[in-house]
This record gives C-alpha cells, sequence and structure tokens, in this order.
C-alpha cells in the first residue's frame, strides 16, 4: 500500500536546464500531496547541495536533491470532468497564441497552479485542454486573486529564454489597482526594500524587512484621485511574492478588497456600495521581445466588466 524513500538522492540530469524545485518535484511525485511537498520545502527537509531552498529555487544539471524519508499513499487519481461550458470558459481567457507562448486574461479567484487543497489551476486545466501541446508551463505567476495577463511557454527552450529575460529586466509588466486615500501632490512614487516571508495557519504572510528577505522594487504612478481612493498604475521592477500588495499597504494605499493586507473595515463599505467583492488589482499588460523572431510585442488584458462598472459608478460617488 506505501512506497517508501528513504533519504534518497536525486542527481538533476543534463536533459534538464532550468526548472522550479516544486514543479519537478510535483511532476516527479505524483502520489505525494502538494502540500506535503511544500511543507518539506518550507522547513528545509528537502535539500539542494546540502543547503535548504525555497519552492521557487531554480534546479539545474548535476544539482542533487536529497528527499527524506517520507510514505507515499496510493492515491487514485482524481477524475477530471471536463464540460463544453467548462472548455468555452477557458478558451475565452485566451488573449494572445501562436507556436511558441500562450497568453491568457485570468480571472480573478483561480489559482495559476495545482497546490493544497487545489487539484488543478490555470496550468493543468490547460494542460488537458491542449492535449496536443507536449510542452506547456508557466512563465511566471500571478496571485490567486488578481487577474489579467498570464504567460505560459510551450518549449522549453522558449521558456529558458522568456525567464532569462525577467531576469535581465527585458519583461515589462503593467497593473492597475483602485487604492485607499489620495494624493494630489505627488504622482509618482517609488519604493524599494526587502521582503521576507512569513508562514501563518499554512497562508503567506509578507512583510518589509531592512537589510533580510529578497530585494523589490516597484514604481507607481497616479492615474485619478476620486473622493476616498485612487486609481493607480504599478510597474514591478521585480517580482517578489505579494510585492504590489504589501509595498501599497506600507505605504498606506492599501488595494481595495485586499483580505490579507488591506483594511477591513474600509473592504467592507466598498463591498456594500459598490457590490464588488474581489480584489482590486489586475495585470494590464506585458511587453516582451519575441523568443523566435526577436520582436517586442505587447499583450493587453481587459478589465472585466465587474471593475469597469465599479469604476463608473465611482465617478457619481
Amino acid at each position: 500500500m506505501y512506497k517508501i524513500i528513504n533519504n534518497k538522492i536525486i542527481i538533476i540530469p543534463s536533459t534538464i536546464e532550468t526548472q522550479r524545485i516544486d514543479n519537478f518535484l510535483i511532476n516527479k511525485f505524483k502520489n505525494v500531496p502538494k502540500s506535503r511537498i511544500y511543507k518539506m520545502l518550507r522547513t528545509g527537509k528537502i535539500k539542494v547541495n546540502k543547503k535548504k531552498i525555497s519552492p521557487n529555487f531554480k534546479i539545474k544539471s548535476q544539482d542533487k536533491i536529497k528527499i527524506p524519508f517520507i510514505y507515499i499513499n496510493k492515491i487514485k487519481p482524481v477524475k477530471y470532468n471536463i464540460t463544453l461550458s467548462k472548455i468555452k470558459f477557458f478558451k475565452k481567457m485566451i488573449i494572445y497564441e501562436d507556436k511558441y507562448i500562450l497568453a491568457i486574461n485570468k480571472p480573478s479567484g483561480i489559482a495559476v497552479h495545482g497546490g493544497s487543497g487545489i487539484n488543478y489551476g490555470i496550468i493543468e486545466n490547460f494542460r488537458f485542454l491542449l492535449k496536443k501541446i507536449k510542452f506547456l508551463e508557466l512563465v511566471h505567476r500571478i496571485d490567486k486573486e488578481t487577474s489579467g495577463v498570464l504567460l505560459m511557454a510551450k518549449k522549453r527552450t522558449v521558456l529558458k529564454i522568456l525567464q532569462q529575460q525577467l531576469s535581465e529586466k527585458k519583461v515589462f509588466k503593467e497593473y492597475i489597482a483602485l487604492v485607499k486615500g489620495n494624493c494630489f501632490e505627488k504622482k509618482n512614487i517609488y519604493i524599494k526594500n526587502f521582503l521576507i516571508k512569513n508562514f501563518l495557519n499554512k497562508k503567506v504572510k509578507v512583510k518589509i524587512h531592512n537589510n533580510k528577505g529578497k530585494y523589490s522594487e516597484t514604481k507607481f504612478k497616479i492615474i485619478k484621485n476620486y473622493k476616498n481612493f485612487m486609481l493607480i498604475k504599478i510597474n514591478p521592477l521585480t517580482g517578489r511574492t505579494h510585492q504590489i500588495r504589501v509595498h501599497l499597504s506600507h505605504l498606506n494605499y492599501p488595494i481595495i478588497n485586499d483580505q490579507r493586507y488591506g483594511n477591513n473595515n474600509l473592504n467592507l463599505k466598498f463591498r456594500q456600495n459598490f457590490c464588488v467583492n474581489r480584489l482590486f488589482l489586475h495585470a494590464k499588460s506585458i511587453q516582451l521581445i519575441h523568443p523566435i523572431n526577436n520582436k517586442k510585442i505587447k499583450i493587453y488584458a481587459p478589465l472585466s466588466y465587474e471593475l469597469s462598472n465599479c469604476l463608473l459608478n465611482l465617478k457619481q460617488y
């Protein structure tokens, strides 16, 4: 009934150039609950080259992964029930596609990747829908609560090129958000600091630290002032977990309906007045160099009717 792994050492083959450690382990040990894999990574029980690493650590050829002693229950595969309406729902998200990349306008409320308690996220659904494509992987991630542009690669070589562009800051992302407060003196705001993760009740809570954690940078531009709110444009220069949300909360401009870093009283009043229950953060566009023809492309994701209608109603508020 059980498969036992006892201090197993995995040496990454030369066929794998770079890949996230969590994705590698999830694909390799399909019968291990994803929550268990993430817990072992978080607590340092899984090590790469004898060092504790984070779930987004990029493994490369000849790296040595040490897996601790674990029992693996033989779990029956989850049956994925696909309906015509579900196919239409996911295909409607596609805003750009060619032989090499796929871009979608991800709705709020859907995780990009399956994890604890979630069998199918965006990537799993599209792998199922596009079965003829042998390789499909996320180029980057956005929060479950955030909507907007999400990019996927159809070839491993393309993934490597695009991730290299991200690391070299050749990919430009633009978000828009509605936040608490108003500011008439400054139109441009720039913030840089370090972000560190804490895990409380199995949920990630990111905090600002003076010199510990991961370096982060964000630029903000105020588009419009309302009576008690601001619509702002955001350019994240780094891509840290919850970066935009934490930076805005730190500036005392929390994003509307942010349940983790926002203002609960304001969120409640906003929901009552405008009937918007989701985080008001949207990945509006992404600009990159096409990995094959080397031409600059910019992909736009339209704002949902819910958020567009809310902005119209704000003008009368």
